[in-house]
């Protein structure tokens, strides 16, 4: 039987099953907890707007989003997005699913945290997105449900979800710094590494090797 959370069903297919139980044993709870919520609320985005993303693509790209933040997960010197859409295109290849399924979710992962491209793209990355800002920052929590938004934390707690959340990504950027530039993602380095010094455009530009 699909389970249930406050209208919003959890797709009742095997990929998420395995999914499910995967990540539930190899990322974080506070992380677990959060990609959980991520697709609820990426789901009542949907409804609310008239999106209409593929159910079970949604899920697996909620449940991977930020496994690139995880120590076993990140082996590559990359950004920790591509990160979790690399382990997503994985699992997916091993479980039969088509070229145009694996590029969605990857891409949806990919851009989660990129500001003004994942709404204008597909109902699957559009969603996504919109579900991580309403758990990360509240943007788009006035428009959702509330019974959603009250069932949705009563099944997968918040706790001190602000400061873990942030250590969380600490943790999982600190020891690849390059690769959070022109990101958000340097803001977080700025904040907890003394000494961190983002990369700066202006300077890549005038000091490139170009004569002018």
């Amino acid at each position: 039987m699909a389970e249930i959370i406050a209208g919003v069903e959890i797709p009742d297919t095997r990929a998420v099953a395995e999914a499910t139980a995967f990540l539930a044993e190899t990322v974080t709870p506070l992380l677990y907890h959060h990609s959980r919520r991520v697709f609820l609320f990426a789901s009542g985005h949907a409804s609310v707007t008239g999106l209409t993303p593929d159910p079970e693509l949604l899920y697996l790209a909620a449940m991977f989003h930020d496994t690139g933040l995880v120590r076993r997960f990140s082996d590559v010197e990359q950004r920790f997005e591509v990160d979790g859409a690399d382990h997503a295109e994985a699992f997916l290849l091993s479980r039969g699913f088509s070229r145009t399924a694996i590029e969605t979710v990857w891409n949806a992962i990919a851009l989660h945290t990129t500001p003004g491209i994942p709404g204008r793209m597909g109902p699957e990355i559009a969603s996504l997105n919109a579900g991580v800002l309403v758990d990360a920052v509240a943007v788009g929590l006035d428009r959702l449900d509330p019974d959603l938004v009250t069932a949705a934390v009563a099944a997968h707690p918040r706790g001190d979800f602000k400061t873990g959340f942030l250590h969380a990504f600490h943790d999982g950027l600190k020891d690849r710094p390059n690769t959070t530039y022109g990101t958000i993602n340097a803001d977080i380095l700025a904040h907890f590494e003394p000494g961190f010094r983002r990369g700066d455009m202006v300077e890549r530009i005038t000091e490139s090797a170009w004569p002018s």
